[in-house]
């Protein structure tokens, strides 16, 4: 893992256990990083998830670097796709 990646996720952990607010750009990366998280946790390649939600791999690379805005039951979508509860992706701590 890049040190630049690992500076990010230190600093998104920081910032939600010291209750200092997040910007969306900020929001949209750390969601980004728990569904790499726990798509590998699945042992998934995003290839895996893109086809069961039928959608291409970069899309999933996207979401994954916090480029797509997700609406809530795309969220649930791709939580089922993973499978992980919903939470598990929306955790901030």
């Amino acid at each position: 893992m890049a040190f630049y990646t690992i500076y990010n996720l230190v600093y998104l952990n920081y910032q939600v256990l010291y209750n200092i607010k997040m910007d969306k750009e900020q929001l949209l990366k750390r969601f980004g990083k728990n569904v790499k998280i726990e798509r590998i946790r699945q042992d998934l390649k995003q290839a895996d998830v893109a086809e069961r939600l039928g959608i291409e791999q970069n899309y999933i690379a996207l979401i994954e670097i916090g480029r797509i805005n997700m609406s809530l039951g795309k969220i649930l979508e791709l939580a089922n796709a993973i499978g992980v509860h919903i939470e598990d992706l929306l955790k901030f701590k």
